[in-house]
């Protein structure tokens, strides 16, 4: 009997696991908390189930509705998210066992400078996205006229923020960011980010409703208890076919004993 009541709980558990996950797709895999988190974020906001998972190295997995896959694709790149990863001096010199050339070095230099410019550009509030182009000259010091170094800025911002106020201080974070580059030699380029209600958007968003601890949308909630109601009816109706099934042997048991003993 104990095997029996094992079984049962193993198929409900099955059962109920096949019916929460059977219509989730992975969206993102491989993330940090925090990118996990703000995406979550964005997509409950915009009315989009979503939840974490953990993977097996520690990272995190975002997990959405297959059916809403399109919907929550286009409501993280609205938000720009995931956001844009960036190599540091230490992965663009990474010693990879050979000699490199005055050449290499020079492009892995101005390349890094980039890398590191954009990323400090892109913690700014109100920054959604940016690009740092270094364009640092060969100049022969022998040469009278030398070339000055110059850098073209490249910036997506959130609709809400006023981008005026920023701009000179972009410029003058990577004019200090490297040697022999002025202010006016640093040029930023700022594009409107697409706002969130800019997609196309339901005049009447879907909305939330919690179901034994999952987030599922109000037009699928009927859905769900209805499957509940099902997997619950027949989880009472196997235990009560073993209960009748063990009823029926301790019954049996009790006439044989009656009998012996007359």
């Amino acid at each position: 009997m104990p095997n029996r009541c094992r079984a049962v709980r193993l198929m409900i558990v099955v059962a109920m696991a096949s019916l929460l996950q059977a219509c989730d797709i992975n969206l993102y895999t491989n993330l940090s908390e925090r990118e996990a988190n703000a995406m979550v974020a964005v997509l409950l906001r915009d009315g989009i189930p979503a939840s974490r998972k953990v993977q097996d190295n520690g990272q995190l997995t975002v997990v959405v509705d297959e059916k809403r896959f399109g919907e929550a694709m286009s409501a993280l790149e609205d938000a720009g998210l995931p956001g844009q990863s960036f190599s540091n001096m230490g992965q663009v010199f990474k010693s990879n066992g050979l000699v490199s050339s005055p050449v290499q070095e020079r492009a892995q230099m101005v390349y890094a400078l980039g890398e590191e410019l954009s990323h400090s550009v892109s913690e700014i509030d109100g920054i959604v996205s940016a690009r740092v182009h270094v364009v640092l000259p060969d100049n022969d010091l022998l040469k009278r006229v030398i070339s000055p170094s110059s850098a073209s800025v490249l910036v997506r911002y959130d609709p809400a923020t006023d981008i005026n106020p920023l701009i000179p201080q972009i410029k003058t974070l990577v004019a200090n960011g490297i040697s022999g580059l002025s202010y006016d030699g640093v040029s930023v380029t700022a594009i409107k980010a697409v706002a969130p209600g800019g997609r196309a958007v339901a005049s009447n968003p879907p909305r939330l409703a919690s179901f034994m601890g999952v987030w599922l949308l109000e037009d699928d909630l009927p859905r769900a208890r209805w499957m509940f109601g099902l997997l619950l009816v027949c989880t009472l109706g196997l235990g009560g076919a073993f209960a009748w099934q063990h009823w029926q042997r301790r019954r049996a048991n009790a006439v044989y004993v009656l009998e012996d003993a007359t």
